[in-house]
């Protein structure tokens, strides 16, 4: 049984589904900050979605694109991972639709705090999605 489009994915189904060796997907782990799967006891990798998009992006620009590793940092530094996203064969980098509560004055967060909010947010629709599953049954 193959898994849906919103499962979270083992290193080496992520490395199936991408073509490339799973030594790869550590390599580039400790190459770029924004690649950080969930890890659970053990060590043993989880790819949500969204990893397995950037990730396809980040092959893209390096093995089509020919972009070095320090190209793909500064894209990211510059642009943020819309533009890791936009690389990506067939998706666009769609925009979360969440209703916006003003904090505190002058609150600001940067590229890399937003990114690890989105995270967290594709982390809690998921698990959000799984229990709306449980309570259906």
């Amino acid at each position: 049984m193959a898994k849906g489009p919103d499962a979270f994915r083992t290193i080496s189904e992520a490395a199936d589904e991408l073509n490339v060796p799973q030594h790869v997907l550590r390599f580039w782990e400790t190459k770029f900050s924004f690649i950080r799967p969930m890890k659970r006891a053990g060590g043993r990798r989880f790819y949500r979605p969204q990893d397995i998009a950037v990730l396809r992006g980040v092959k893209t620009l390096l093995h089509e694109d020919g972009l070095t590793i320090k190209g793909v940092q500064k894209l990211h530094k510059e642009e943020g991972l819309k533009s890791l996203l936009a690389a990506t064969p067939g998706m666009r980098a769609a925009k979360p639709k969440v209703t916006r509560t003003p904090g505190p004055k002058g609150a600001r967060v940067d590229e890399a705090g937003r990114e690890r909010l989105m995270f967290a947010l594709d982390d809690l629709l998921a698990a959000k999605k799984k229990l709306d599953g449980l309570l259906r049954s």
